[in-house]
């Protein structure tokens, strides 16, 4: 018996994730294909992750769980807000030199940028983890990545939420 958060493959609609267990059915969201019963009795998908049934779990365990997934597998690009103060900002890069003109963007328009550097990264890290390279040479890609995320900590002033911040190596002392 699967769990809540299970991810499978099924032979017609793909990539899936268990978002809902009843008597009978396994609720699965797919990636193309949304949300499909399948029955308990079928044995034909490939278990990809197998989560162990719990009594209980709330809408909120799940829907992270879900975010969680649906990332892994695909270019989903979750929603992140600006944080208020910046709404209709404007960053200005001014050179040193007078002669120069300033170049001024939205700020709106900057952050939708960090935000797609931040999801085209968390793919890398999804596609270096499925692929055929050495668990050393994933590592080394892995640590790389995470000192990317933290040349990015700067830009954490225009999140919204503290969870969607960057974050970069753990420093310790």
């Amino acid at each position: 018996m699967l769990g809540i958060g299970s991810r499978v493959k099924h032979a017609a609609f793909g990539d899936g994730v268990i978002i809902e267990v009843d008597v009978a059915a396994y609720k699965v969201c797919y990636i193309q294909f949304g949300i499909k019963s399948v029955g308990k009795d079928y044995n034909q998908w490939e278990i990809i992750e197998a989560i162990t049934p719990s009594e209980t779990v709330s809408f909120t365990e799940a829907e992270k769980s879900l975010a969680k997934i649906l990332r892994a597998w695909s270019d989903i690009t979750e929603v992140v807000p600006l944080n208020d103060k910046w709404k209709n900002g404007k960053m200005i890069l001014r050179p040193d030199d007078a002669s120069l003109k300033e170049k001024e963007i939205p700020i709106d328009t900057f952050f939708h940028k960090i935000i797609m550097v931040r999801d085209r990264l968390r793919v890398m890290e999804q596609r270096i983890n499925a692929s055929n390279l050495t668990e050393e040479e994933k590592i080394n890609l892995q640590q790389y990545i995470t000192r990317i995320y933290g040349s990015l900590t700067t830009f954490n002033v225009l999140f919204r939420y503290k969870e969607h911040n960057f974050i970069g190596e753990k420093t310790e002392g």
